[in-house]
C-alpha cells in the first residue's frame, strides 16, 4: 500500500490517512485521531520536530535495539475498527492501531499490506 496522505472528512472534521493499493486501483480510508494525523503528515513531508514525537521515539528505540520493523499488516475490520500487526525482525508481531502503524512505517521505510478482504470491502 502507498500513503497517499491526510484528508479531513467534512461534515464532522474526522482526519482519514488514505492509503492506495499500490500497482492497482482499490484505495482505504482510515479513520484516524488528530494527533496520529499529524504525526502521519510530518513523516510525509519530512518535517523533523524539535523533540521526537512518540513514533520518532518509537524508531530510535528499534534502531537503538538493533530491531527492524519489517512490515505492518493490515489485518481486519471488525464493527467499523481497522486492526493492524507490526513484523519485526526478531520474529515479534505485535498487534497496533494501524494510525499508529502506518507512522511508524514511514519513518522507517517499512511496506505497509493490506489484506484483500480490507480492500474488497
Amino acid at each position: 500500500m502507498e500513503v497517499v496522505g491526510v484528508r479531513v472528512e467534512m461534515p464532522t472534521n474526522q482526519p482519514i490517512v488514505l492509503l492506495k493499493e499500490t500497482g492497482g486501483e482499490r484505495y482505504l480510508p482510515i479513520w484516524i485521531g488528530p494527533m496520529e494525523a499529524t504525526a502521519i503528515a510530518f513523516a510525509q513531508q519530512g518535517m523533523v520536530p524539535a523533540r521526537p514525537l512518540t513514533h520518532d521515539l518509537m524508531r530510535d528505540i528499534l534502531q537503538a535495539l538493533k530491531v527492524e520493523l519489517r512490515q505492518v499488516n493490515i489485518t481486519a475490520l471488525r464493527d467499523g475498527i481497522f486492526f493492524a500487526d507490526l513484523v519485526f525482525s526478531n520474529g515479534t508481531t505485535v498487534s497496533a492501531r494501524p494510525s499508529d502503524s502506518i507512522a511508524l512505517a514511514l519513518r522507517t521505510g517499512t511496506t505497509i499490506f493490506a489484506q484483500d478482504e480490507i480492500l474488497d470491502e
